[in-house]
């Protein structure tokens, strides 16, 4: 074997003093700056409830971004929704050709133990400002979904049934697989819509308006709950429980 490959995977199993943090989200393909230029931004946020960590951000479609902020003793906080083929398969290849194979990549965000409690809480304050109590208000969740694999299906209706005591109703839409977006989102009477996206990218900005236009949605249209101001501090605290398990 080649000394710099035999170098390249010793370094891969060496422990590692885990001091940087990277948020990686998937980004715009054909627009990749303003993607890379908000998850910067996001953790920046986050770095400042995270005290000893170096934290930096990287989308996937920016292609400069994983080789400039990931190394191998690093932690990798995937800003997704979901695992599944990025997460597991997609991202680790990134990250191996980016030079850092012994990343260690955390569950996604849309895992995250604080997020139900988050969600609830954005549609209690949106309920509270309409006069609502939550118990008589429908929350509507809509997230990408997909035809190929069931990853965001799942974990949005998981989510869905373990916040329903709170509401008189859960229902959840998805972008790219029944129920679509529109068709859930029909005849909801004191009804909330709650993105459960990371990031406000195409189809937050494009698919779910049209959509609930489509169905004819009037009640309070929240941001995408991964734009929550909750969310840095959410992250860091999720970030620093991570290296406390691996030392």
């Amino acid at each position: 074997m080649p000394a710099a490959l035999a170098q390249y995977f010793h370094d891969a199993d060496q422990p590692q003093t885990l001091s940087r943090a990277v948020i990686v989200s998937h980004g715009q393909p054909g627009d990749p700056a303003p993607q890379q230029a908000a998850i910067e931004a996001l953790a920046a946020q986050v770095a400042a409830h995270a005290p000893g960590v170096e934290v930096l951000g990287a989308t996937l479609a920016d292609p400069d971004a994983l080789p400039r902020t990931c190394r191998s003793d690093c932690i990798i906080y995937p800003m997704f929704m979901a695992e599944g083929w990025f997460t597991g398969v997609e991202l680790p290849r990134r990250l191996t050709q980016a030079g850092a194979p012994g990343a260690h990549i955390m569950r996604p965000f849309g895992t995250d133990p604080g997020l139900d409690a988050l969600v609830v809480e954005k549609a209690r304050q949106a309920a509270e400002t309409q006069g609502w109590a939550l118990s008589d208000t429908t929350l509507l969740l809509s997230a990408h979904g997909s035809q190929r694999g069931q990853a965001s299906h799942d974990i949005t209706m998981a989510l869905a049934a373990r916040i329903a005591p709170h509401f008189a109703r859960v229902v959840a839409g998805f972008v790219e697989q029944e129920p679509f977006i529109a068709d859930a989102a029909r005849d909801l009477d004191r009804a909330i819509s709650l993105p459960l996206f990371a990031l406000r990218a195409e189809h937050v900005l494009d698919d779910l308006p049209q959509a609930l236009d489509q169905a004819g949605f009037t009640g309070p249209r929240l941001d995408p709950v991964g734009l929550a101001p909750e969310v840095p501090a959410m992250i860091a605290a999720s970030i620093a429980r991570e290296v406390s398990s691996l030392k």
